[in-house]
């Protein structure tokens, strides 16, 4: 917490800031006229000294008046490192104020994920997820918003905000919609540290960005005269503005040397203002503190070091001081307007802690320290923040700064801080302690272990540097074997996510044949034919389906890389459409009394997703819903409860969406697509995730029959080609073949659909269920080429009947009669609806019945297809089912 409150001479650095101080008026009785008012945002952005500072410290003032709670928090440019130093000053006087067994109980299932990151919980044994650390610390906020109605968040230099608190800034300022709360942010514009996130909060605000200017000459002289007196001259007051070039900080200290000299504010007088500006700043402030004696230097420069937590105590140790020495100092500096007391409101508790009066004046001090002494210290300051108990990670920031001498001990400390950085959910913090660590360098024997950590930091956030690590590590002494096939298991990941799909496969498999026989070897054998499953190239390893089918016949399940293996074969399988109990058989060899194995939870980091929803989907796609969804289910509460909301959150709602359209529950589909997709957006555009979740939403919609949208969809988010390395279901180019027949686009769906037929030939995937192309192909060239879809009809029946499913079959039997007329077509469409009835898939049985009843002109089953149409949320389903009705036996 920071002091923004009002002295007389930020009073003074309001000049022509009328309309700032409107608009902060305006919102703050806004904010106070009603509690049920929308949140709202301003953004004050300029230069060093421009009175941001000063600003911030009059809306204090005014939210004050009108009785609202103030909390504030600022930047430091040292501090930038810090993660979640900004929201943890911000939210310091409710952390103060209330009691651990009290913020447990309010903050509830967040506690344990936002506690962490605020350091009022320990972090658990594992990585927490940044994203949902980031969700956690916004539910956080808001439930404080809403206890402390009115409230008012100021937040100065942002520009010097670490990135993890600048994520939950831009993360809470697009969700003010709802919540009652005035946010005020100050910053410097350009090119600065967060711009990303800086930028947008500033498009969450709705408004402009309101740039303050420098001072007037006009403005000047009115400042100049209301501080020195109305007998300061034109001439005095011209050079006034012209030395501090209308700077409002610059100003009010250059006022306060002239009333401290003495000095006549006349013309005459004028020409020793430059001298006495520098004095005020850069290196003339440095020789002003180097003025008042060597003890307060060195107090100076300790406090520089910490940044924050400024104690005289804490300073003392640092700089060597007696505590009656450093006190004295700390006097000294107060009245040389060097340091000042904290805002009492900030809520800390102490009564010799210090802080700087501007960030200018802490910028200059530290930059005065010459830069041997300036890297000592830090050394000396890390030690003492550890000795004090408050962690390796608290230190870090200053062990981030001492010069590389090969300790041992220095990159133990950055490898401990790096494990507590990631348990809060701040891997660039991470990355940067470990970056350091090889900088020290680490010792031989360390040295690929250091490599291997940061590969891991790194997964998620930077594959590409990942992928550089792990190589560089796998090439060193020093990894045990299991440690080293973990690494390349991950180097394949990250390859995989940088879209190298190949060389991911190549390099589980070169490592793969270093290795006896025995369960490291089957784990990347296991893990090469995961990739090779997934992807969706071309073409595919000549005998891959051979190798793996032989493999998976000698295991019967009794650790988890044959389990692996029997999961993979069951999905190899299901995408060959190959017969479905005996796929059904595979997986269920592969589960431990009907439930996951140990080590194989959607938590566990050995296998992946990947293998977890190969298992779901082939259970989905062969009509066994329940245990899929259940699956699914489990995956959802599974990463909801360990905090995981980034790519895996994602993908947990894409396949309960899938697994509800797969049901017929097409509203409760879409929702849970519509969230997945809302996750994926925050993830990035052009994953496999960001696919998954727009293929599949573009599907419900058309299954909806909202066509419309479906196609307003498909075109907001990129679904379109190039498609995606990897095999994403249902497959993609039959779904956006469908999408462009709805939309009358009938060639270039033809086209599409021709493309599917192709990139399944390619990878022998002949399951109709999952690469529906054939059905729909079928139904379009029923009359431009009535021959070939009739081949195509009993190609997807044969493919239907290998596969053996009901809903395969009765799919099939829907697109035989859809070519036919007469009885026959009335036959078909019967048999369909004997296999869609027993098919855990109603939307396909609705339109089974609608079908049916067109064909055989049956108002019975018409009926029951309209029923079943409502139920399923089918709503274009409904309407054909309605209109055919209504010709029939008149409006219903």
């Amino acid at each position: 917490m920071t002091e923004v409150r009002p002295t007389a001479g930020a009073s003074a650095s309001l000049w022509e800031r009328d309309e700032e101080v409107a608009a902060v008026r305006q919102a703050v009785d806004t904010l106070c006229a009603d509690r049920q008012s929308s949140g709202s945002l301003l953004v004050f952005s300029g230069d060093a000294g421009l009175g941001k500072t000063a600003l911030l410290a009059e809306t204090r003032r005014i939210a004050e008046a009108r009785g609202c709670t103030v909390w504030s928090a600022r930047g430091g440019e040292t501090l930038r490192s810090v993660p979640f130093n900004v929201v943890r000053q911000l939210l310091q006087p409710a952390l103060v104020a209330t009691l651990p067994e009290e913020m447990r109980e309010y903050l509830g299932d967040w506690y344990d994920i936002a506690g962490p990151a605020l350091g009022i919980a320990d972090p658990g044994d594992r990585p927490a997820d940044p994203t949902y650390v980031c969700d956690g610390l916004v539910a956080a906020v808001r439930r404080f918003a809403r206890r402390e109605w009115p409230l008012v968040l100021l937040l100065d230099d942002a520009h010097w905000a670490d990135q993890e608190s600048l994520r939950w800034l831009a993360a809470f300022a697009e969700r003010l919609d709802d919540l009652s709360v005035l946010v005020v942010v100050a910053r410097r514009p350009g090119d600065v540290g967060g711009a990303e996130h800086l930028d947008a909060v500033a498009a969450a605000s709705g408004r402009p960005v309101a740039t303050l200017s420098a001072l007037t000459p006009d403005a000047t002289a009115g400042l100049t005269r209301a501080t020195l007196g109305e007998h300061a001259d034109a001439a005095f007051c011209r050079e006034v503005w012209a030395v501090t070039a209308g700077n409002p900080y610059e100003t009010v200290e250059l006022l306060a040397k002239v009333q401290d000299s003495e000095l006549e504010p006349v013309e005459a007088r004028a020409g020793e203002l430059r001298e006495l500006n520098r004095s005020a700043r850069g290196g003339g402030l440095v020789a002003r503190l180097e003025q008042l004696g060597i003890d307060a230097t060195r107090f100076a420069w300790a406090a520089a070091i910490l940044g924050t937590g400024i104690s005289v105590d804490l300073v003392a140790e640092l700089a060597t001081l007696p505590r009656a020495d450093a006190a004295r100092c700390a006097e000294l500096l107060r009245d040389a307007r060097i340091l000042t007391a904290p805002d009492p409101a900030a809520g800390r508790p102490g009564d010799d802690e210090l802080e700087f009066v501007h960030p200018l004046i802490a910028t200059a001090v530290y930059n005065s320290i010459p830069d041997a002494l300036r890297t000592a210290m830090h050394g000396i300051a890390a030690r003492v923040v550890t000795d004090s108990g408050r962690g390796a990670a608290a230190a870090a920031r200053h062990l981030l700064e001492v010069h590389p001498d090969a300790d041992e001990e220095l990159v133990d400390q950055l490898r401990e801080a790096a494990r507590e950085h990631l348990a809060v959910g701040a891997p660039d913090a991470a990355r940067r302690c470990l970056e350091r660590a090889l900088e020290e360098p680490p010792t031989p024997e360390v040295h690929a272990h250091v490599l291997y950590e940061l590969g891991c930091a790194t997964l998620l956030t930077a594959p590409a540097r990942t992928i550089g690590h792990l190589r560089t590590a796998l090439g060193m002494p020093g990894l045990d074997a299991g440690r080293r096939v973990d690494a390349v298991v991950r180097l394949s990941q990250a390859l995989l996510h940088n879209d190298q799909m190949e060389e991911a496969v190549r390099t589980v498999e070169a490592e793969a044949a270093r290795l006896e026989p025995g369960p490291a070897r089957m784990r990347l054998q296991a893990v090469q034919f995961m990739w090779e499953g997934i992807h969706a190239g071309e073409t595919t390893s000549p005998g891959r389906s051979e190798r793996l089918a032989g493999l998976a016949r000698t295991c019967t399940g009794r650790d988890n890389a044959e389990r692996a293996l029997l999961i993979l074969r069951g999905f190899d399988a299901l995408m060959h459409g190959e017969n479905a109990e005996e796929i059904v058989e595979l997986c269920d060899r592969a589960l431990v009394n009907g439930r996951l194995a140990p080590g194989l939870g959607w938590t566990d980091t050995e296998w992946g997703i990947e293998l977890l929803l190969m298992l779901a989907n082939t259970y989905g796609f062969t009509d066994r819903l329940d245990r899929a969804e259940s699956l699914y289910n489990e995956a959802l509460r599974a990463y909801e409860t360990a905090g995981w909301s980034g790519g895996h959150l994602a993908l947990a709602h894409a396949y309960v969406g899938l697994g509800h359209r797969r049901r017929g529950r097409l509203k409760e589909a879409e929702a849970s697509l519509r969230e997945s997709l809302r996750l994926a957006e925050r993830v990035g555009r052009g994953l496999p995730l960001y696919w998954t979740a727009t293929c599949n939403l573009v599907d419900t919609l058309l299954a909806r029959g909202h066509v419309d949208e479906a196609w307003d969809v498909a075109g907001r988010h990129g679904f379109a080609p190039p498609y995606p390395s990897t095999i994403v279901l249902p497959d993609p180019r039959s779904v956006r073949g469908r999408l462009l027949l709805a939309v009358g686009r009938t060639k270039d769906g033809i086209n599409e659909l021709e493309a599917a037929e192709k990139a399944a030939a390619a990878r022998g995937h002949h399951n109709p269920v999952l690469v529906p192309w054939a059905a729909d192909l079928a139904r379009a060239l029923a009359t431009e080429d009535p021959a070939r879809a009739a081949r195509l009809a009993l190609d997807v029946r044969r493919q239907a009947e290998r596969f053996g499913t009901d809903t395969a079959i009765g799919e099939a039997l829907r697109c035989a009669a859809a070519l036919e007329t007469g009885q026959r077509a009335v036959r078909l469409a019967e048999q369909a609806v004997t296999y869609l009835e027993s098919s855990p898939c109603q939307y396909e049985h609705a339109a089974a019945r609608v079908e049916y009843g067109i064909a055989a002109r049956s108002v019975a089953e018409l009926d029951r297809g309209l029923a079943l149409a409502r139920s399923c949320g089918a709503d274009g389903l409904v309407a054909l089912a309605s209109a055919e009705l209504a010709a029939a036996v008149g409006p219903r």
